[in-house]
């Protein structure tokens, strides 16, 4: 992984934390077992339960491994407790796009998700939105070709 920062809300740190001890104390231990066991039914080149177990062992010792180094590179955001001028990394911004009005709130690229409202700071729309003010518009370029949208407001 590289030394980039990851930006998380507390939420999303806490949510992170939560996956890494789950991880570590639930899932690794049972599967270490399993390997154990799948290890002693003999023939090891030969046994597709171990072979798995190896496999999945492997999966997820790199994903504890991803957690870690995010958590320890993690730089907590806001997530919009105060009034900005400017959209900023945490907060919520009310736009406009013709007829239709949306709230999205600005987050890092790992608690990005667009079906609940939470756009990556380094999407097309984010990138567009940050440093901006009430009133400004923004064009974001998108498959279907350009959308403008209009700041309503920032919170």
């Amino acid at each position: 992984m590289t030394n980039n920062k990851v930006h998380l809300t507390k939420e999303g740190k806490e949510r992170l934390e939560k996956e890494l001890k789950f991880l570590v104390e639930e899932k690794r231990p049972k599967l270490v077992e399993r390997l154990s066991q799948a290890r002693t039914a003999g023939d090891l080149t030969e046994n597709n339960d171990y072979a798995r177990a190896k496999e999945e062992l492997e999966f997820l010792d790199n994903r504890i491994i991803q957690l870690e180094e995010m958590l320890a590179s993690a730089t907590l955001i806001d997530n919009g407790k105060q009034k900005s001028e400017f959209v900023c990394l945490g907060c919520t911004v009310s736009v406009k796009n013709g007829k239709n009005t949306n709230q999205f709130c600005i987050v890092g690229e790992w608690e990005a998700d667009p079906a609940n409202k939470k756009i990556s700071q380094s999407s097309p729309l984010g990138k567009s939105l940050l440093g901006k003010k009430v009133g400004d518009e923004v064009e974001v370029d998108a498959p279907a070709g350009k959308i403008v949208y209009k700041i309503l407001a920032i919170e």
